[in-house]
């Protein structure tokens, strides 16, 4: 019979918490809770900066606003409508 773990792991995306944890606990008392991924947890970005005027920028965030999403989010959408990226 297995005695039970001391600490359960973090359920926590935050990278200092699991920092923290895996500073402090060996890796081996835990395999049996892992599982194995296949795909791809994170996707990188990239940042693409645009000059647009001051009119232009407070019109964008006023749209966004009235759609409830933030400035970035809207632009981001209508990248995607244009790009058909594979």
């Amino acid at each position: 019979m297995e005695k039970p773990l001391k600490t359960p792991m973090p359920n926590t995306d935050s990278i200092r918490q699991l920092t923290e944890f895996w500073d402090t606990h060996d890796f081996t008392d835990y395999e049996d809770q892992f599982e194995e991924v296949t795909e791809p947890l994170f996707s990188k970005k990239s940042i693409i900066h645009v000059e647009v005027s001051t009119q232009e920028a407070e019109a964008v965030d006023e749209l966004a606003k009235s759609k409830g999403v933030k400035a970035a989010d809207l632009v981001r959408e209508w990248v995607q409508e244009k790009v058909s990226v594979s």
